[in-house]
């Protein structure tokens, strides 16, 4: 019985110890044609739940980049890690390219010390069905540094399947207008900030584990820069947030599934 016991143990171990492949992932592609002479890889991941979500830079140097969304899940038991490259959120380029979006499949690994991830990617050029890349191996390597600054972008933990959003002038109405996007998408466009609120509603689960809702200046109104309160209702649980957004910056908040959210404390500072 007691070698039963320990070897369940054991077992559970090496599974806990592969759950967490949150952090930085750094390593080099194989791409022909690609956008840079050497193609760097940095993925910036959290884990939630079988959830992942993140950033991946494509790079040359911190002077030629591509940054795009992240999400995909991990299987734990397996082993098995799949992010799927999303919108272009931000890139600084020398040259003009053809930017790739990729999809990777990994296997992680524990070697001693060191951690990888070892697996292969596919890719299609930006808004076309076009491959840009087929069968090519790659493995990444953990890192305890990232090589870009991670997006600090504010978290709140919520336990419920659907978020009521309500847009509002924080304070004298002055004209401000908003455009608001969740997931890259737009959900609410030239609203007017008034005292009656813009109002969206948007779905998170442990399939979608993370929302990202952006504010975005159209008319920062006769007292810049554009500001607002954000209600958000989840189930029996609100918050009030207060978002600052300018012609030059935009405003983000992320929303995370965590079914305990309603147990943990949270303190917002926005």
């Amino acid at each position: 019985m007691k070698k039963i016991l320990l070897l369940l143990l054991s077992l559970y171990a090496l599974v806990a110890e592969a759950q967490d492949v949150s952090g930085f992932w750094k390593g080099e592609l194989t791409f022909v044609g690609g956008c840079f002479a050497r193609n760097n890889i940095e993925l910036q991941l959290k884990v939630v739940g079988d959830g992942v979500y993140g950033s991946s830079y494509h790079y040359l140097d911190v002077n030629n980049y591509i940054r795009k969304d992240a999400s995909g899940y991990f299987d734990a038991k397996n082993r098995k890690l799949v992010v799927q490259e999303g919108a272009v959120t931000d890139q600084k380029l020398i040259d003009r390219c053809s930017i790739c979006i990729k999809k990777f499949q990994f296997l992680y690994r524990k070697d001693g010390n060191k951690e990888f991830l070892d697996g292969f990617w596919t890719g299609k050029l930006q808004g076309t069905n076009i491959d840009c890349g087929t069968g090519g191996t790659i493995t990444l390597s953990r890192a305890t540094t990232p090589t870009f600054a991670e997006e600090k972008i504010p978290e709140v933990k919520v336990d419920t399947g659907e978020l009521k959003l309500r847009f509002y002038d924080n304070a004298t109405i002055d004209g401000d207008s908003i455009t608001v996007l969740v997931n890259k998408q737009v959900v609410l466009s030239h609203h007017r900030l008034t005292e009656v609120p813009g109002e969206v509603k948007v779905r998170i689960s442990l399939e979608q584990p993370m929302v990202e809702v952006e504010m975005i200046a159209e008319n920062e109104g006769s007292i810049p820069p554009n500001t607002a309160f954000l209600e958000v209702i989840a189930g029996n649980v609100y918050h009030r947030l207060f978002m600052v957004s300018t012609k030059n910056k935009s405003a983000k908040v992320r929303f995370v599934y965590d079914k305990e959210a309603a147990k943990k404390p949270q303190v917002l500072a926005f």
